[in-house]
């Protein structure tokens, strides 16, 4: 993941925690905002990112100044030492638009210094495929549920719940369930900023 595409999820994820915070459904933001029913679920899933006057238009929606928006960018002054995330705070995200079957959660979205994380827990469905994809920077896998082979370049590895692989995804990679059962495996993703 490009630093582009860690901002279009950061923004996403934040309007729609800001809408949800309001006690607004999408339709009725959509309805305020002027913006489709369409757009506002894209860029709140970080699949668009959201034009200058559309952003713009979302936060006076919602009441939200745009400097206070992108505050937390900055630099988490008041960061703890930890972040907490409930299992129901998790977001539904789409990574790949033809990855049928391949349903992403996003736990964690964070900035560590020169280099951003991203966690989410991949449900792969049974018999579900995709094409083989690369990413930026390194990826860390934990099989939660079930099994599965994975492939990465030139080789497959069976991977059984407990077990785990971490790689750089710059090599052609792919999860294949051949279950009929489901898989669920914890993705963390480590991005260099550039």
């Amino acid at each position: 993941m490009e630093n582009s595409e860690y901002l279009t999820s950061w923004i996403g994820a934040k309007i729609k925690d800001i809408r949800k915070s309001h006690n607004l459904k999408l339709g009725e933001l959509a309805d305020k905002s002027g913006i489709s029913i369409a757009m506002l679920s894209k860029i709140e899933n970080g699949r668009v990112f959201p034009t200058l006057p559309s952003l713009i238009q979302i936060l006076s929606t919602l009441d939200v100044d745009l400097n206070a928006f992108f505050a937390d960018l900055k630099g988490d002054k008041e960061f703890p030492g930890y972040l907490l995330k409930k299992r129901s705070q998790y977001q539904s995200i789409k990574k790949e638009e033809a990855a049928v079957g391949f349903d992403y959660e996003l736990i964690l979205n964070h900035k560590i210094e020169r280099s951003s994380m991203e966690i989410s827990l991949l449900t792969i469905r049974g018999n579900s495929q995709r094409e083989r994809v690369s990413t930026d920077g390194f990826e860390y896998l934990y099989v939660v549920k079930g099994s599965l082979k994975y492939e990465l370049g030139e080789h497959t590895f069976d991977l059984e719940e407990g077990d785990s692989l971490f790689f750089n995804g710059n090599f052609p990679h792919v999860p294949v369930n051949t279950k009929k059962t489901d898989a669920i495996i914890l993705v963390i993703y480590f991005i260099e900023l550039r």
